[in-house]
C-alpha cells in the first residue's frame, strides 16, 4: 500500500476528490446522524449505558475548556468536543482497514486552517481589532518581527506535528504488513493487533488530545496578550 497516496481519485470536471476526503464526508454524516439519533433517545432517568458514555465524555470536554479556558469560554465546548470526536475518528480508521486521513499534509492542513480563523477570530472578538493588532508590539515594539513569527511558526508546528505522527505511523503499520506477508499471509490475521493497538488507538488518540489542547490553550493565550 502506498501511505504517501489516496486509495483512489475521482475527477469532476476540474475537482479531483480523492479517497480522503470522501472517507471524511462518511465520518462527518456518522457523527450527525448517529450522535443526532442518539440525543433523541436520551433519558432524564435511568440512562442507558451509552448514554453514560457520551456524558462522560461531554463532562470531559467541559471540564478541559473549563479549566484551561475559564468559564467564560464554556460555550467553546461544543467546537471542542466536535474537533475532538472528528480528528478521533480519523486517527483511529486504521483500526478498521483504512489508512488514517490525517496522514496527508492536505487534510492536516485544513484543521489547521479552522483552529487559526478560531484562535485569532476569538482574540478580535474579545479584545477589538485595535488591541488584536497592538499585540504583536507587546511588551515593546522591538518585538513586532519575533511576535510576527512567532504567528507564523504556530500553525506550522501544529500542523506538520499532527501530519509527521500520523503519516509515520501509517509507514510502519505499512512496513508491518509487508514484513509479516513476506513471511506468511496468515501471519497478517492476527498479529497486526498489537501494533494497530499502539499506532492507531493509542497515538491516535495522543495526537489528539495534543492538537485539541494546543488549540484550546492559545485560544486563552490570545485573548489574554
Amino acid at each position: 500500500m502506498n501511505v504517501f497516496g489516496p486509495l483512489f481519485i475521482w475527477h469532476i470536471g476540474p475537482l479531483a476528490i480523492n479517497a480522503d476526503i470522501v472517507i471524511q464526508w462518511f465520518v462527518m454524516l456518522f457523527l450527525i446522524v448517529v450522535l443526532g439519533g442518539l440525543a433523541t433517545t436520551f433519558k432524564v432517568e435511568n440512562p442507558g449505558k451509552l448514554q453514560c458514555i457520551l456524558e462522560m465524555i461531554y463532562e470531559y470536554i467541559s471540564d478541559l475548556v473549563d479549566s484551561n479556558m475559564g468559564l467564560d469560554f464554556h460555550g467553546y465546548v461544543p467546537f471542542v468536543g466536535t474537533l475532538f470526536l472528528f480528528l478521533f475518528m480519523l486517527d483511529c480508521l486504521g483500526l478498521i482497514g483504512f489508512g488514517p486521513p490525517t496522514r496527508n499534509l492536505s487534510v492536516v492542513i485544513g484543521f489547521t486552517i479552522i483552529a487559526i480563523l478560531i484562535i485569532h477570530g476569538t482574540a478580535i472578538k474579545r479584545k477589538g481589532i485595535g488591541r488584536y493588532f497592538k499585540g504583536f508590539i507587546h511588551p515593546y515594539a522591538a518585538m513586532l518581527p519575533l511576535n510576527i513569527m512567532e504567528a507564523i511558526v504556530f500553525p506550522l508546528s501544529l500542523c506538520l506535528r499532527l501530519w509527521g505522527n500520523m503519516l509515520a505511523a501509517a509507514i510502519v503499520m505499512s512496513l508491518v504488513y509487508k514484513w509479516l506477508y513476506s513471511i506468511t499471509w496468515v501471519a497478517q490475521i492476527g498479529f497486526p493487533i498489537m501494533p494497530h493497538s499502539f499506532f492507531d488507538l493509542f497515538d491516535g488518540a495522543l495526537q489528539t488530545v495534543i492538537f485539541v489542547m494546543l488549540v484550546v490553550i492559545n485560544i486563552k493565550l490570545e485573548v489574554e496578550h
